[in-house]
């Protein structure tokens, strides 16, 4: 009898064990990230990594050492706006009228779009004016800096390197679209979006049948203020959009509003000017931007710089009248992110967009500022929404597509040129969540270091 209540206590406690223990409930020591590095061929030295189970630290390999993060440093930027910001602030854009010129005053709004626009717009129009003299620009919140000196010194005209200003529109960039001609030998169809007269459209394309031989190619002179396209494209091609940054984002705004009036039977009698706004101008229109959920997802998942600049310049403009300055918006992150006890030894921000080598990190404070946000519960679902899903959307849409991750790991993604990051959630079935940041600096291919986060990912989810 004695034996058989011993074997029921041996055999009692084995089950308790192994239902404690099981891949189920999250079998911690089956993480090895050194192990995948190695896989990988990745040089440990190159890393910083760490993944953490609330307070508990399940991997880590050179957690406290820095590393350039790139775009990893939104998740740094997330957390100084979500503080700074109230959860119900929306960037307001004016529209004024002094019985003679019309004026349009920016409020910082990174999402002032072609809808925001015809809005104000529409508006106007039930105001039975037909013609005005002047459109006169008041983007005074912020600096006239459009490239601040903290963003990589060389410029690129491609969408996700636009200037930055307090009026600004459709993300200070131009939408070129191409579809083939219906006759071969033609030239393609090319499509400015918006139209405007703003800038001269150069078509030099043409329409063929076989094989291409120039590559098409769009190019843009904002000094001339010329767009040309040029090249080949097949009769059989999908229309391809391209994105061209501007130059100046409030002188670029009001030529669109000009014409937008223009299509509501609104002439403009003189130009397009920057100015003050006298007091006897009234208010005729005001629109309100996304909220700043919305925003802060236009941010994270496709990594837009833009809009990182423009919410950290909205920062300053808290404290400061006009002139609002990136620096000042990313001394104020800076000093959100020092209240969780981190310091220059943990983190080092210059750009809040992470488009710059000078800003630096450890995984260990890369999770710091990940639990600090997950502990919050005003906030905590704003952020989970602004970060790519896995194998969902933004820029982990083709990354981590099995039903271990698809669905179940969120991540803010960082490249630039011998730098891959990845930082974020990654959750179980159970209700366990995980924070996790890694960082690559090396010389390793983009892509097998990417492979190889993944696989980290895989194995703590499995």
């Amino acid at each position: 009898m004695k034996c058989l209540l011993k074997f029921a206590i041996i055999t009692v406690g084995f089950l308790f064990l192994l239902l404690n223990f099981s891949p189920a409930f999250g079998k911690e020591s089956d993480v090895n990230s050194q192990e995948i590095l190695k896989k990988h061929k990745i040089d440990r030295a190159h890393v910083s990594i760490e993944i953490r189970n609330d307070k508990k630290i399940v991997d880590s390999i050179n957690s406290k050492t820095l590393k350039v993060p790139a775009s990893v440093s939104k998740i740094l930027t997330t957390y100084g706006i979500l503080q700074r910001l109230p959860l119900g602030h929306r960037f307001r854009t004016e529209l004024l009228y002094d019985n003679e010129n019309i004026y349009i005053k920016g409020g910082g709004d990174p999402s002032f779009v072609s809808e925001k626009m015809w809005f104000l717009v529409n508006e106007f129009v039930r105001s039975k004016i037909f013609s005005v003299k002047d459109i006169i620009i008041d983007d005074s919140i912020f600096d006239q800096v459009r490239f601040d000196p903290s963003r990589e010194n060389v410029r690129v005209d491609r969408a996700y390197d636009s200037p930055v200003g307090g009026l600004s529109f459709n993300w200070n960039s131009i939408n070129i679209f191409v579809r083939p001609a219906e006759s071969i030998g033609e030239k393609a169809m090319v499509y400015l979006d918006p139209e405007s007269d703003y800038y001269q459209l150069v078509n030099q394309t043409k329409t063929v049948s076989k094989a291409i031989k120039k590559d098409l190619s769009v190019s843009i002179s904002n000094s001339q203020k010329i767009i040309t396209v040029t090249g080949e494209v097949s009769k059989s091609a999908l229309e391809k959009p391209i994105y061209k940054s501007i130059d100046d984002p409030g002188i670029w705004s009001g030529n669109q509003l000009k014409s937008f009036l223009k299509q509501r039977g609104i002439s403009v009698q003189g130009k397009v000017r920057r100015g003050e706004i006298p007091s006897k101008a009234v208010v005729v229109a005001v629109s309100e931007s996304k909220s700043l959920a919305e925003i802060l997802a236009d941010m994270n998942k496709f990594s837009n710089n833009y809009v990182a600049e423009m919410l950290t310049k909205s920062l300053a403009a808290q404290e400061m009248k006009s002139g609002a300055t990136l620096k000042k918006g990313v001394e104020l992150i800076r000093q959100e992110i020092e209240q969780l006890g981190l310091t220059s030894k943990d983190f080092i921000i210059e750009n809040p967009s992470g488009l710059t080598p000078d800003n630096r990190l450890s995984a260990a404070a890369g999770n710091e500022i990940l639990s600090a946000l997950k502990k919050d519960f005003r906030t905590y679902s704003l952020v989970l929404e602004s970060l790519p899903i896995a194998g969902i959307d933004g820029t982990l849409k083709k990354r981590m597509k099995g039903p271990v991750t698809q669905g179940w790991v969120r991540g803010k993604t960082g490249y630039l040129d011998t730098v891959v990051s990845l930082a974020g959630y990654a959750g179980r079935k159970n209700g366990e969540v995980y924070t996790y940041t890694f960082l690559y600096n090396g010389p390793r291919d983009e892509s097998i270091v990417r492979e190889a986060f993944d696989q980290i990912l895989l194995s703590l989810l499995q």
